[in-house]
């Protein structure tokens, strides 16, 4: 079996050289792609909330990462939770949040959590995200926000 294909999908350019080097250190066989929409961060700015429209396109970014051969799908931008489910929801591959790893080992943690956000409109994403995980575990939380 080949190495696989993973398609790393970015709304801000300076994700792109993060991501690449962790691969290159962690899991050199991937063969990794980049997909780069930068206006997805400045219209959900703009908006201050996810829209049906933005939805759709990250479906439509999945579905051409997955038509030039991906066989997973990381999003790397932590904002928008929504959108990446109903991609993952659209597919038969895996598609993944950002956050996923680091939100269980902060609940594996304790039950104060601080989250912090360089690009604000992440936030409530990030914690109604890190709620659900909760709820699942039957945990209670006490989260502090900042960006």
């Amino acid at each position: 079996m080949s190495s696989p294909r993973i398609a790393l999908i970015h709304a801000t350019p300076v994700a792109i050289e993060p991501i690449v080097d962790a691969f290159t250190r962690l899991w050199p066989e991937a063969r990794t792609t980049n997909l780069l929409d930068d206006s997805l961060a400045a219209d959900l700015a703009a908006e201050d909330r996810l829209t049906e429209r933005m939805i759709d396109r990250f479906v439509t970014l999945a579905r051409y990462a997955h038509g030039c051969g991906a066989d997973a799908i990381l999003f790397t931008c932590s904002a928008f939770g929504p959108a990446i489910e109903a991609a993952q929801a659209a597919l038969n591959i895996p598609v993944l949040k950002p956050n996923e790893a680091m939100f269980d080992e902060a609940l594996a943690a304790g039950k104060r959590i601080g989250l912090l956000a360089t690009f604000a409109p992440s936030i409530p994403a990030l914690r109604a995200e890190l709620e659900q995980m909760a709820r699942r575990r039957q945990l209670e939380l006490e989260i502090k926000t900042q960006a």
